[in-house]
């Protein structure tokens, strides 16, 4: 087993007034060798939008992108047509493909929005850009991992292009949950979003994550009731 601790004091951060940003990875003005990406897993931003604040239209390619609100709805536009609100408890992913234009938007005038945004490299490039988003019932990853995002289209999850899953648990205190990578040779980043956990005897705490590959099996034990969101990402050559 082989393992890499990212404190979420360590993250980047970038304040602008507008958009209160921390980096998983190296994202924008900050850059850190070390940290460029996890796998196929290239960007984990955990943004605050103040109320009516929000990202323009701006463009994307080749690049899996998920959004998962923690309080608050997004406002969101793209090219394929969509024009819709992302409410705390959905779900989005775009496939940007061969090309996609969108904007995301604090859907409330006054209060502010939570949400993590996450990069994936494709498996495939160039397909046709897709958005879907979905709203998942949050008592169904009580004690148990919930799949969010699945290549897999019997997990009832977002489509995912690339050999990745994305699982979400609510773990109370003294419980603890097994994890097994779907696909031979996947490393997972554990990103803990509330609470306490230890994850291959490194103790963890608030927006604190630990990589994890080179193992069938990880547990996950809750210190404190916890809330984990598990990235499975194929790792890369020079992992």
């Amino acid at each position: 087993m082989k393992t890499i601790f990212h404190p979420a004091a360590d993250r980047g951060h970038a304040n602008f007034g507008w958009l209160d940003s921390y980096h998983s990875f190296s994202f924008g003005r900050w850059y850190n060798p070390e940290k460029v990406h996890f796998g196929a897993l290239r960007v984990l931003n955990d943004d605050i939008v103040i109320g009516g604040a929000g990202f323009g239209t701006h463009p994307h390619d080749n690049m899996e992108i998920v959004s998962i609100p923690l309080s608050g709805a997004l406002a969101h536009k793209d090219s394929t047509g969509t024009d819709g609100l992302i409410n705390t408890g959905d779900v989005q992913i775009m496939s940007a493909g061969s090309g996609i234009q969108h904007s995301e938007f604090n859907a409330s005038k006054t209060d502010p929005v939570n949400f993590l945004q996450v990069w994936v490299f494709p498996k495939l490039a160039n397909i046709k850009p897709r958005y879907d988003q979905k709203t998942y019932n949050v008592e169904d990853r009580k004690n148990k991992w919930q799949v969010v995002v699945s290549p897999d289209e019997k997990d009832g999850a977002l489509w995912i292009n690339q050999d990745s899953l994305f699982n979400l648990a609510d773990l109370q205190v003294g419980k603890s949950l097994e994890y097994q990578p779907r696909f031979n040779g996947n490393g997972v980043y554990f990103f803990v979003i509330e609470g306490e956990v230890e994850i291959a005897g490194q103790t963890l705490q608030k927006r604190d994550a630990v990589g994890v590959w080179d193992t069938n099996a990880m547990e996950v034990a809750a210190k404190t009731d916890a809330r984990i969101l598990a990235i499975e990402v194929p790792m890369l050559k020079e992992e």
